[in-house]
């Protein structure tokens, strides 16, 4: 059985990436928060399989800002899909020092995207509110260290 700090760090973590995700949608006006029909929606549009529904979270349409009410997309080519690593930590030079979790299904639709993917680092931390903005390719100059871990769940 779960742990009450075990709890407590998953709500923490929840409230982070909320916050994380409000800010960059206040400081990049070309970005957009999916809904679940639009995630359907932009799914067909890639013809990607739907286990791929939740390895992005919001889109970025360059020729599009989000004070329009409706958004219309015409081609693939018009959207970036980006993918949202959030952290409270000080970080002066983000993303040097951001430590983050990613899933198979982000580094997989990563590769598939190539740059219609990005993954978006934003630092929290008062002394030191940024984002930063990063496809696959550019990343291996960054990584210090690399590791696969496993998340199991037993049949009911």
């Amino acid at each position: 059985m779960a742990s009450k700090q075990s709890y407590e760090i998953t709500l923490n973590n929840n409230i982070t990436e909320r916050e994380g995700l409000d800010f960059v949608l206040r400081q990049d006006k070309y970005l957009w928060n999916p809904s679940k029909e639009s995630r359907k929606t932009l799914l067909n549009i890639f013809d990607l399989d739907k286990s791929f529904s939740r390895a992005f979270d919001l889109i970025k349409v360059p020729q599009l800002n989000n004070g329009s009410e409706k958004l219309q997309i015409l081609s693939k080519n018009d959207i970036k899909l980006i993918e949202l690593k959030t952290t409270k930590k000080h970080l002066p030079n983000n993303p040097k020092g951001f430590f983050f979790g990613a899933t198979e299904n982000e580094f997989k639709l990563a590769e598939m995207l190539g740059k219609q993917y990005m993954f978006c680092f934003v630092s929290l931390h008062p002394d030191t509110k940024s984002l930063s903005y990063m496809h696959l390719e550019d990343m291996d100059q960054f990584i210090k260290s690399k590791r696969i871990q496993f998340q199991i769940n037993f049949k009911k």
